[in-house]
Parts: C-alpha cells; sequence; structure tokens
C-alpha cells in the first residue's frame, strides 16, 4: 500500500501534536525486522501518531527505514528530525452498538441542601443515582424521561 500525502499545513499539525509524545518503539543495531515493523503497526493502531527512535548513525539507513515503514504500514511520513521518526496513520473507525435504549451507568451525585437562616454551612449529601433515574428540583430521586426529539429530527433520520 502506498504511503500516505498530506499537505504541509496537515503535517504541521501533526508534528505540533507530537511534540510532547515519547519515542513508543525503537529500532535497535538489527535494523526493520518483522517483530518491530509488527510493533509499529499495533502502536499505530493505537496511538494513530507515534514516534519511533531509531539508533542507528547512518542518516541515509534511517531515511530508508522511514520510507520503508510509511509504505509497508499505509502511514504518512510527518517527520525525521536527528534520529526520531515520526509516523501518523487515520484512526481505524470503531463499531458501535445500535441500542438505542440503553441508559447511563449509576452514577453518585452531590445533593446540597441548604440553610433557611443562611447563617450555616450547606448540608452535602451523596445519592448514588441508577441510569433510569434523575434528580428533581426538591432533591428526590424520579424515574428519568425520554429525551424529546424535534419532529424535524425524527422525519429526516
Amino acid at each position: 500500500m502506498p504511503a500516505i500525502e498530506l499537505t504541509p499545513a496537515q503535517r504541521k499539525e501533526r508534528r505540533s501534536a507530537a511534540h510532547h509524545l515519547d519515542p513508543v518503539v525503537m529500532i535497535g543495531g538489527e535494523g526493520l525486522t518483522p517483530a518491530v515493523v509488527k510493533e509499529i503497526d499495533l502502536a499505530l493502531n493505537v496511538h494513530g501518531l507515534i514516534k519511533v527512535r531509531v539508533f542507528s548513525d547512518d542518516r541515509a539507513a534511517r531515511e530508508g527505514m522511514l520510507a520503508k515503514l510509511s509504505h509497508d504500514l499505509n502511514a504518512a511520513p510527518i517527520q525525521h528530525i536527528g534520529k526520531l521518526l515520526l509516523l501518523w496513520r487515520p484512526p481505524v473507525a470503531k463499531e458501535k452498538a445500535e441500542r438505542d435504549d440503553r441508559m447511563p451507568g449509576p452514577r453518585v451525585v452531590k445533593i446540597l441542601k441548604f440553610s433557611k437562616s443562611g447563617n450555616h454551612r450547606p448540608q452535602v449529601k451523596k445519592i448514588k443515582v441508577l441510569g433510569n433515574e434523575r434528580i428533581a428540583a426538591g432533591g428526590q430521586v424520579k424515574r428519568a424521561r425520554k429525551r424529546v426529539t424535534s419532529v424535524k429530527k425524527t422525519q429526516t433520520g
């Protein structure tokens, strides 16, 4: 698969995003072994944007490694500076569950009850609210209402 081509502006964005990253994979004296290529592929799947450190003094060999990695792994070569190689590959879209009837899980909610005179501290009470419950205005736990969507959204969707 050929390498991904990016515009200079897109490459600049990726460089700035990778500035704080540490190298994820290190290439030692053996060079690009199949195990190293597999590890870089896994790191690209997980992170998308990775730094690779090459422990080689030959600049031409490092440039060759960057070209080979970007071509073999269908990644975009972002930058080669010193002994660091920067690679990017767009993230794989994950499938989402098609269930709309699911509610969020349980959560802990703090309820503040202020004093009537205003001279005392408010009372803090923590309540565990399940996914199908909500807190009403008076601090009571009630069953959640279904969210009302607009008529236009239901017709187009």
